[in-house]
């Protein structure tokens, strides 16, 4: 096949240009350069998505080995060559030191406080507060008392302004968080104030579920802040006790969900449906070295166990700005089976996917190099769905448009809940809209949010080992 006969020419080109170097089992010191270079290149020539687009991927860019060895030795590090590599509208593609910490990461394990948030601008002002979106259970920020819905608008006493530097702000392992209030339409200081410590923690993605009761309606409510394969269980188990409760309806919030294990979403939708095993749900498109791939509905989950499926006609998904990536490919997938009914605010506009690609024989973590802990998490594949449409970079538009209230957050599954109450009175179990904020008139926006600069930020990725068109 055409990706095999590439990927051949590929391995015993990088053999023949570094054949200078001692066998593996020989080194004792860590790789150098032009051997970590070798891997990079190899890696992005075989892989990347965009590589007919980066001149120097060619297959026939360098003349001869020595001009090949020429040019890996102008990046003295791995990391300015894998920039220099990568097409410039590339903002995903990432080059990791240590993949211990891009599995973690990719596991729900980092070093954090369990809080996370938003910082909100108001126009025509100088103001930025913080709003806390939800806290981690049993993190730093749980035990301290932090809720969903408190604002902040200080760290260590100095006050959040549109100039602060806030990665730098929020980076200490250990800060003071200081609480805020709008009194009379003014943001205001209060005198509580929480210290906050980052330890290693592990996060569940899947927050809040619950059953609502209306009757003879029942809807069932599911918080996913990420897809993460370790929970895959755990998430079906969830769809069971949703089977279980009867429900017809199904509120999907994905408001915070940036993305994560490609299979995990895959399987998500199958628990949705069920009316349609098997039949394609997206198209992952490839490079020209590799054959696109057709991920199916499923009826069970990769580890072998049967999904709980609710059969379903309809789905309500709450999304926002900070919905992306395999957030995005659940509901493009699922739009030429069912209706989708998507409330909130456009998404971010990530319909691209990536994998963990390691220094070994076949790119794969058995077998990775002793020498060095590199490894590339660069875009390999985009997305279509079942009627070929694909998405873009400018997110998917909700049909119903409504942003959070950012000074009035109230608790997942609260009945009063801005995008929740919005859903019911979709559903036709809630009449309108109660307790409507009123505000001063200004327009609020978030300028960052917590994670932002983590390494699994906005990711969708595919295991090379199961998911990918490697084995074809």
């Amino acid at each position: 096949m055409k990706h095999l006969k590439s990927f051949l020419y590929v391995i015993v080109i990088g053999i023949l240009l570094v054949s200078c170097q001692d066998d593996l089992d020989d080194r004792i010191f860590p790789a150098d350069a032009k051997a970590l270079n070798n891997f990079v290149w190899n890696a992005m020539n075989i892989f990347y998505l965009y590589n007919e687009d980066s001149p120097d991927l060619g297959d026939d860019r360098f003349a001869s080995n020595q001009a090949y060895n020429d040019f890996l030795e102008g990046f003295s590090q791995p990391e300015d060559l894998f920039e220099h590599l990568k097409v410039n509208e590339d903002r995903f593609s990432i080059i990791v030191s240590d993949f211990r910490v891009l599995e973690n990461a990719l596991s729900g394990i980092r070093v954090d406080n369990g809080m996370r948030f938003g910082l909100v601008g108001i126009d025509e002002t100088n103001d930025v507060f913080g709003y806390i979106r939800y806290v981690v259970p049993n993190s730093p920020a749980d035990q301290v008392g932090l809720k969903r819905g408190m604002i902040f608008n200080r760290i260590d006493g100095q006050t959040f302004t549109t100039e602060t530097n806030f990665n730098e702000l929020f980076s200490p392992e250990v800060y003071t968080l200081g609480l805020a209030d709008f009194v009379e339409d003014e943001l205001t200081s209060l005198d509580d104030e929480v210290q906050l410590i980052k330890i290693e923690i592990s996060e569940n993605p899947i927050h809040y579920h619950d059953i609502l009761d209306f009757g003879s309606t029942q809807v069932g409510y599911l918080v996913m802040n990420n897809f993460r394969r370790n929970f895959d269980n755990q998430l079906n188990a969830v769809f069971g006790e949703f089977k279980a409760g009867g429900i017809n309806e199904l509120v999907l919030d994905l408001r915070y969900n940036g993305g994560g294990d490609l299979r995990t979403a895959i399987d998500l939708a199958s628990m949705i449906t069920g009316q349609f095993p098997n039949e394609l749900f997206i198209n992952q498109i490839y490079n020209a070295n590799f054959d696109n791939v057709s991920a199916n509905f499923t009826t069970q989950n990769r580890n072998e166990i049967g999904l709980n499926s609710l059969q379903l006609e309809r789905l309500y998904v709450l999304t926002t700005s900070s919905s992306a990536s395999a957030s995005e490919v659940l509901i493009l997938g699922l739009q030429p089976y069912i209706d989708v009914v998507q409330i909130g605010t456009t998404t971010t506009g990530k319909f691209e996917g990536s994998t963990t690609l390691y220094d070994s024989p076949n790119f794969r973590r058995q077998d990775a190099s002793i020498h060095h802990n590199y490894a590339l998490q660069p875009i390999i594949f985009s997305i279509t769905n079942a009627i070929d449409e694909g998405g873009n970079s400018l997110g998917l538009v909700p049909e119903i448009q409504l942003s959070e209230e950012f000074r009035n957050i109230k608790a997942f599954g609260n009945l009063e809940e801005t995008l929740l109450q919005q859903a019911l009175i979709e559903i036709g179990v809630v009449s309108e809209r109660k307790n409507k904020f009123k505000s001063k008139t200004y327009t609020a926006k978030i300028l960052a949010e917590d994670g932002q600069n983590n390494i699994d930020f906005q990711r969708m990725y595919i295991d090379l080992k199961d998911d990918s068109p490697y084995d074809q």
